[in-house]
């Protein structure tokens, strides 16, 4: 049973099976073991779920059979138009949060909420009470108090415009499954640029001065084990994680020259050693910076130290449902439509755990 969320159930009503199908389509391209159906190959899915998404824009735009109706006729009424990036725009916002926390749910919290819902984040405090020696006789010892703090975080738009072709639209030869899952992985990957973003820069800014720093140039198993003991210490007992990307945590190694590591070992079957010093290392999933052919987004060249089970430190804000709009294709002299997705979200710091950086 895949769960959709809430605004999704009350979009499809009774029908939810091609959204279900369709985040099954989608964890089985990226190759998500144990979620889902690996019966049917997938390309039988995409052409499964093109016929369901075909029948339900046409429950949507209230046209009862649209089997017998010829594309080229369904792709001149609005309400058809309207109702295709309807159902496409309800397909990427039932995959998204989940999509996106499997590349940031270490380090961020995300919040789901409907347009104008406010996304107010209270921070607790981290310090404890002083407790004071104090005489018999005294009716009370020096007053504490602490304060909550509060975190606003206020989503700005994106927007991907896609063109289309008049042609194709009126042959039935645009996948719209392929659509919907390039639209998701576009939004998902942005939002992991800004979620990373934030995280980094805070993580950069760190202090470097004073003895207690959270902050080292260079690796050394004993900054290591000496972070890894503060981040936990500093964020109530809650178990500090090691992470970076593969390559930056190969680097974490035992600090002594004779170890040997067999060519069966865990260190050569996954580039990295999944457990270190009594603290678990989890990868962060690098992600492709399309700004610059081939290059990557996520830096190799930094070990974070986190607690993850703790107040994160990135807080998300994802509002409202994917909008979209579609433009006349008649308006144009090539005979191209131009397609408009619109989603809101936002990241910033805000927590009151600690956490520390080793720079490679």
């Amino acid at each position: 049973m895949i769960r959709l969320p809430n605004a999704i159930m009350a979009f499809a009503k009774d029908d939810v099976n091609v959204y279900e199908r369709f985040v099954d389509y989608f964890n089985h391209f990226h190759g998500k073991t144990g979620k889902f159906d690996d019966q049917i190959s997938l390309s039988e899915k995409k052409e499964k779920i093109n016929f369901q998404i075909r029948e339900q824009i046409g429950k949507l735009a209230n046209v009862p059979n649209v089997g017998g109706i010829a594309p080229e006729v369904l792709a001149t009424a609005p309400l058809y138009q309207w109702a295709t990036f309807a159902v496409i725009g309800a397909m990427v916002d039932a995959i998204l949060p989940d999509a996106i926390i499997d590349s940031i749910g270490l380090y961020t919290d995300l919040r789901v909420g409907g347009y104008g819902d406010s996304f107010a984040f209270d921070i607790e405090a981290r310090d404890l009470f002083v407790v004071s020696k104090y005489g018999h006789a005294g009716r009370s010892a020096e007053v504490k108090k602490q304060f909550k703090g509060q975190v606003t975080i206020v989503p700005e738009f994106r927007e991907i415009t896609v063109q289309t072709s008049l042609y194709k639209v009126l042959a039935g030869l645009e996948d719209m499954a392929e659509f919907a899952m390039k639209a998701a992985r576009s939004i998902e990957t942005q939002m992991s640029y800004d979620a990373y973003a934030a995280f980094d820069t805070a993580m950069t800014a760190l202090p470097t001065t004073g003895t207690n720093t959270l902050k080292v140039a260079g690796y050394t198993q004993g900054d290591l084990v000496h972070l890894g003991q503060t981040v936990t210490a500093w964020n109530g007992g809650r178990k500090a994680v090691i992470v970076g990307t593969q390559l930056a945590l190969q680097n974490i190694l035992p600090a002594d020259v004779n170890y040997r590591y067999s060519l069966d070992s865990e260190y050569v079957k996954m580039g990295y050693i999944k457990t270190a010093f009594g603290f678990d290392i989890m990868v962060l999933p690098q992600v492709a910076d399309y700004k610059t052919e081939f290059s990557l987004a996520l830096n190799d060249s930094k070990i974070y130290v986190v607690s993850p089970s703790g107040d994160k430190l990135i807080k998300g804000a994802l509002e409202g449902a994917t909008m979209s709009n579609v433009t006349n294709a008649y308006t144009n002299a090539n005979l191209t439509d131009n397609v408009t997705m619109r989603k809101s979200w936002g990241f910033a710091v805000a927590t009151s755990s600690i956490a520390a950086l080793i720079t490679l």
